[in-house]
């Protein structure tokens, strides 16, 4: 079933763009990513260009977040002050992402930051979740897990603290306001929720009680990626409707399926699986860097 992209400009297969966008939502409700990290660059491998693939893998992610969300909410595991400073944090980091994105692409230079961000932080991201994945496994880490889980002396220094109670929390606000700023900007620029970054950081920096970190993630995911939708449809015009619709029929039902899963699983599995898939694509991206396109080309401005 072929269907055209406008924005795009190229023919895709329906079938399969739905199947990834299932494959988006299962990890959505898995983990409390958004599912970008890995719908963005199997688009590109796919051919669509990398500016309208990031663009419209970001809209995709709102449509997910929903799903996710509210099955979370239903289980009270979502902090809502914890997000909502996220959020702030998230759309200054998306206009800040904006004019990255704008000055990068007049440059000609976005389509290789966008791949070379890829490389570095799921490399680097994938390799921590897979090391601390097998160590809870060969049960070396049940001390260390849980006093990593005591938020970082850089968080405690901060002044001003608040009291986050659905995680446990007494810190500065401004310690998740800046981590929302750098999601933020991620999100602009590389099409992703930011949740294979921010469920970390939830857990080891901020010290954030595991049983709302999914939850609270995707909630900041969804308001994030909903302003990064609006910012890229004035800005950049890379969203592409069809290729959104089409990730939104799998990616719905996929968040309800990945959030049922996640509850009977143990959460060192999900790491280790999560780990495996953010290194492969990584690895793939890297790759990716290296070798001669099949079509070379150039744009010029008019």
């Amino acid at each position: 079933m072929d269907v055209y992209l406008p924005i795009a400009n190229l023919s895709v297969n329906g079938l399969w763009i739905v199947a990834l966008g299932l494959v988006t939502g299962l990890l959505s409700g898995l983990f409390g990513v958004g599912g970008g990290f890995l719908t963005t660059p199997l688009l590109i491998f796919y051919g669509v260009p990398p500016t309208v693939a990031a663009a419209s893998a970001s809209t995709q992610v709102t449509g997910a977040s929903v799903s996710g969300v509210l099955a979370h909410s239903k289980r009270a595991g979502v902090d809502y002050r914890m997000g909502g400073v996220m959020v702030v944090g998230g759309m200054i980091g998306a206009g800040i992402g904006s004019l990255l994105f704008r000055w990068l692409r007049a440059m000609g230079q976005i389509d290789v930051v966008i791949s070379a961000l890829y490389v570095i932080l799921l490399g680097s991201i994938g390799m921590m979740m897979a090391r601390e994945a097998i160590r809870a496994l060969r049960g070396k880490s049940s001390g260390s897990v849980a006093k990593r889980r005591r938020h970082h002396p850089l968080v405690a220094s901060l002044p001003m603290r608040w009291r986050f109670y659905r995680s446990g929390l007494y810190i500065s606000p401004l310690a998740p306001l800046i981590l929302g700023i750098l999601v933020g900007i991620l999100t602009m620029l590389m099409g992703v929720g930011g949740g294979f970054i921010l469920v970390p950081a939830m857990l080891y920096i901020l010290g954030m009680s595991a049983n709302v970190v999914v939850g609270t993630s995707l909630f900041n995911i969804l308001f994030v990626t909903i302003a990064t939708t609006m910012m890229h449809s004035l800005t950049t015009r890379a969203v592409d409707i069809v290729l959104v619709g089409l990730l939104l029929i799998g990616s719905v039902t996929g968040a309800q399926m990945g959030t049922q899963v996640a509850s009977k699983v143990k959460p060192e599995i999900l790491r280790l699986i999560l780990a495996s898939i953010v290194l492969a694509i990584a690895l793939r991206m890297f790759f990716g860097l290296f070798v001669q396109p099949d079509e070379i080309y150039t744009v010029a401005p008019l």
